[in-house]
């Protein structure tokens, strides 16, 4: 009946409510008044004296003209705040004053007493039915709303309350904190509880998530909290850190899904400042492959280290336009003064090239271009090698060419014993760019190589949250497959520090952690969405989801792809200043016989001539080993008979 009701009013609109609200005022005033001349003369007969009700209608139409002028019937009753209080207390005092002036106007009965009684039970009435209102207003919301937890009860937590409780989808029931001297406080009605609460928080108010209001925690503190929530089966969200906050790239009321970054709990390691500035300030840098993952976060990095200008060059027109756009914003709102040159072409164009360095004065190259995708290259094999070793090759030759201080190469940790062709493609890039640094010229080649980043586009992460929300399966290839992550911010940063270090010819590797299982992994993320992962078993078929809300279902090894990933082709690695980059000694080939080598390559690649390619990939000193047959697409339909489709003969 109350929820009808309810209902009812909030269907009405903003002029038929106030004059509701003026009405049931009225009332309740009316009833103030009778129950204090009750009150005083011990009896509801004494309180009907016509004299005294007279004086009462006198006033009150001017009491509503009052509290409509202190725009008392402006206010929105489920947004009554302490304000709200101020006004009644203001026009109902100003109520009772009248009373009195009208009675001795008038000569009219009325005890001395009667108006300030009256006074303290409008107050009490006025307020109780608009506060009630509120209330009624709220429960009936949050039964819309999921009900949710805040951890953490500091600044970030309270604004994010206040947030919460003025609209959105979710409806806060509890505090929770570590802080043991917040705990047992309370914050606009709700407790703050220590967090060993949780699980019986979690079943009295049927909580559906939890929601983390610690920007300033750092990586590793998140991931110790992730992993005491994570058994209790709830969505986990949270707010953006505090370096976005402040660089005002988000809000602090935006709610997000966890990073993978807090799963991982890598703090970042303070950059050495000189490192950043060495090959960047007041010169011009350019980044290959600027539109992609890596390529530009490094263009992010770079523009705050205040270059003189920023070529970006992509061959992909979106990728390009996308990373300009957005550089372009940042330095205007953060006036750095870099000029932006956004390049199209394809770094396989040795005069495009060229001309680019020459007519911009080139100082430093970050050379991120590649294919990466290790299914696609392998199936795409020719294209894989053209772009990663004679791509690299051009740009190399031309940076010699041309009197580029720096070259830097972004290389990964499939060139190590690679089963694949793009991972053999990256470890003939760094042969390049070791041999040619044997060779005369002032360029200074280096060679940066890490695993996986979290969230670029080949990662695993985008395509298990997008399953996820599809309700599963999430797949993964293998029960025993892993893989290093490291943050795309983290390693553009160090890829800028290692490549101010090198001497010519480095190999610099980056501290990446321990590997994680990505089963692990997946599982993790299903978790920490408020969902129960189960593992598909063979012959059960869609059975399984009985006993779990989304599948992890196990695939194959894609073509190429290894269980598990190096980063060292020797034994061992040396550190370096940094303490997440160490720098390793390399098999390398002299440059007579590393072209030698190339320009029969090139030759294969021009043939199609697979079986040729992967021969050479391996009698360079690369470790590759093809884990598969030749799996090129337009090499297996050349050894069909079947015609290509529109051919003429």
């Amino acid at each position: 009946m109350t929820g009808r009701f309810l209902n009812y009013l909030i269907g009405l609109s903003r002029s038929q409510k106030r004059a509701v609200l003026m009405l049931v005022d009225a009332a309740l005033l009316a009833t103030s008044f009778g129950l204090a001349m009750a009150l005083r003369l011990d009896g509801f007969s004494p309180a009907l004296t016509p004299s005294s009700w007279l004086a009462f209608a006198l006033v009150l139409p001017c009491t509503l003209l009052l509290f409509r002028m202190m725009g008392l019937y402006r206010a929105v009753v489920r947004h009554v705040a302490g304000r709200t209080v101020q006004v009644l207390a203001f026009g109902i005092a100003v109520s009772a004053l009248l009373l009195l002036l009208a009675a001795k106007s008038f000569g009219l009965f009325l005890p001395r007493s009667v108006p300030a009684i009256y006074w303290l039970l409008a107050m009490g009435l006025l307020g109780g039915a608009r506060f009630g209102l509120r209330a009624l207003y709220r429960q009936r919301l949050a039964r819309l709303k999921a009900r949710v937890i805040i951890f953490g009860a500091g600044s970030a937590g309270r604004q994010l309350f206040a947030t919460l409780e003025h609209g959105g989808d979710y409806a806060p029931v509890a505090f929770v904190d570590d802080a043991t001297e917040l705990q047992g406080r309370d914050i606009g009605g709700l407790r703050v509880h220590s967090p060993a609460r949780l699980p019986s928080l979690v079943a009295e108010h049927g909580v559906e998530c939890v929601l983390l209001a610690i920007p300033s925690a750092t990586r590793r503190q998140r991931r110790n909290i992730l992993e005491r929530l994570e058994p209790l089966g709830l969505r986990v969200q949270t707010v953006p850190g505090l370096s976005d906050i402040v660089s005002g790239r988000a809000e602090l009321s935006e709610i997000r899904e966890v990073a993978i970054e807090d799963l991982l709990g890598r703090d970042l390691v303070p950059p050495q400042q000189e490192l950043l500035d060495a090959n960047i300030r007041g010169k011009v840098v350019m980044v290959t492959g600027a539109g992609g993952s890596i390529g530009s976060e490094l263009c992010r990095q770079i523009l705050r280290q205040q270059p003189a200008s920023l070529v970006l060059l992509d061959l992909s027109e979106f990728g390009l336009y996308t990373i300009d756009e957005e550089l372009r914003g940042v330095a205007e709102v953060e006036g750095l003064g870099a000029t932006i040159v956004p390049l199209l072409g394809s770094i396989l164009d040795r005069a495009r090239v060229e001309c680019a360095l020459r007519r911009f004065g080139v100082d430093t190259i970050f050379h991120a271009a590649a294919y990466k995708h290790v299914p696609l290259v392998e199936r795409n094999a020719v294209e894989g090698v053209r772009n990663n070793v004679f791509g690299t090759l051009t740009l190399a030759e031309a940076a010699r060419t041309c009197g580029v201080r720096a070259f830097v190469l972004v290389s990964t940790d499939k060139a190590v014993r690679p089963t694949n062709i793009m991972g053999a493609s990256k470890r003939i890039a760094e042969l390049v760019c070791q041999a040619l640094s044997g060779m005369p010229g002032d360029t200074v080649f280096s060679i940066v190589r890490f695993g996986n980043v979290v969230g670029s586009s080949g990662s695993v992460i985008p395509l298990f949250r997008r399953q996820i929300e599809a309700n599963g399966p999430v797949t993964v290839t293998h029960p025993d497959i892993t893989r290093y992550f490291m943050a795309i911010p983290e390693a553009a940063q160090l890829v800028i520090q290692a490549g101010a270090m090198s001497q010519g010819g480095d190999v610099f590797i980056l501290d990446m952690g321990e590997p994680v299982r990505i089963v692990d992994l997946a599982m993790r993320m299903v978790r920490l969405s408020g969902l129960n992962p189960v593992v598909a078993q063979e012959g059960r078929g869609p059975a399984v989801r009985a006993t779990g809300d989304i599948e992890i279902r196990f695939t194959e090894l894609r073509p190429g792809e290894k269980l598990f990933e190096e980063l060292l082709v020797g034994d061992g690695a040396r550190p370096t200043a940094h303490p997440r980059i160490m720098t390793a000694t390399e098999a390398s080939m002299d440059w007579p016989a590393l072209d030698t080598l190339l320009r029969r390559l090139a030759a294969a690649c021009d043939a199609h001539d697979l079986p040729a390619i992967r021969a050479l990939l391996q009698e360079a000193p690369t470790g590759y080993e093809p884990a598969e047959a030749v799996g090129d697409l337009r090499w297996l339909a050349m050894q069909s008979p079947r015609p290509c489709v529109g051919r003429r003969e």
